[in-house]
């Protein structure tokens, strides 16, 4: 059975899990904006730790497409004044923090994080590792080529997940030896991957249980979605559950997720008919 330590809190992944993004962001593609005082942001915690997430993901850098960079000052900043508060309103909670810069992630484990996600897989800073290893905790390790301003650019791949298997497989070894115990896998969907790239990995996810790791599905109201059908993130709702699904078929053990209630609703779908019966 799959567990992950958050600070002596064991978490169990035997079922599979909902992560719900908390945006602490202007400018996110989806939810920007919606959150950006620590009231908002509490309300909206609160909102997805009662509709069943497990875990809260903080992000205070968009790392959407060209989205513009964040200095390393504002980033602490805005995560370490809302984790003040909300490890005292939710002593509980479970906090994951999107985050590539290593000062950002010890500042915030120091300050009640239990996880560290990071969208480059420990390539943007090469403290990271050491500094996750460090504090024992769990690192979810995504697969991006380049930064968030130029990853669409570098989406050539001559076997995309036989590449992406060797880039975990490499950067796995890497983050083992700097003594990090607890690690998953997310294979980065949107992130210098084109729109058939995205559904070719996503069919093929099964591959990645060779390499023995949990694997996280990120894909909420992504283009991969609403560009395909033509449309917003705002009408990728019903895809998002969809492609959640299929997820879960293929062995996904965290859903993250801004529409909780609904992500939770699919898990226990899914589990009655292929757990429970």
């Amino acid at each position: 059975m799959q567990t992950i330590n958050c600070n002596g809190k064991l978490l169990s992944l035997e079922v599979p899990i909902v992560m719900g993004i908390l945006n602490l962001t202007p400018n996110s593609f989806f939810d920007g904006g919606k959150y950006t005082t620590i009231d908002q942001a509490l309300q909206q915690t609160e909102k997805m730790l009662q509709d069943g997430a497990t875990i809260i993901d903080i992000g205070a850098y968009s790392t959407q497409p060209n989205a513009p960079e964040v200095s390393q000052k504002e980033e602490m900043e805005r995560l370490l004044l809302f984790l003040k508060e909300a490890t005292r309103v939710f002593p509980d909670a479970i906090w994951s923090v999107d985050t590539f810069r290593s000062e950002v992630a010890q500042q915030v484990l120091e300050n009640g994080a239990h996880i560290i996600n990071d969208v480059s897989g420990g390539t943007l800073d090469e403290k990271m590792f050491d500094v996750v290893g460090q504090y024992q905790a769990p690192y979810i390790l995504m697969h991006m080529r380049g930064t968030p301003q130029t990853m669409q650019q570098l989406t050539q791949y001559d076997d995309v997940v036989k590449e992406m298997i060797y880039y975990f497989s490499h950067r796995v070894a890497l983050a083992r030896k700097a003594g990090i115990k607890d690690i998953i896998l997310d294979p980065g969907f949107g992130f210098a991957k084109t729109l058939d790239q995205n559904y070719e990995i996503l069919s093929k996810l099964e591959l990645f249980h060779q390499l023995e790791l949990p694997i996280l599905s990120a894909l909420s109201r992504k283009s991969m979605i609403y560009k395909f059908f033509g449309n917003t993130p705002q009408e990728a709702l019903n895809g998002t559950t969809v492609l959640h699904t299929i997820s879960l078929a293929k062995g996904a053990k965290l859903l993250r997720v801004h529409d909780v209630k609904e992500a939770v609703e699919c898990i226990k779908l899914y589990q009655k008919i292929y757990k429970n019966v």
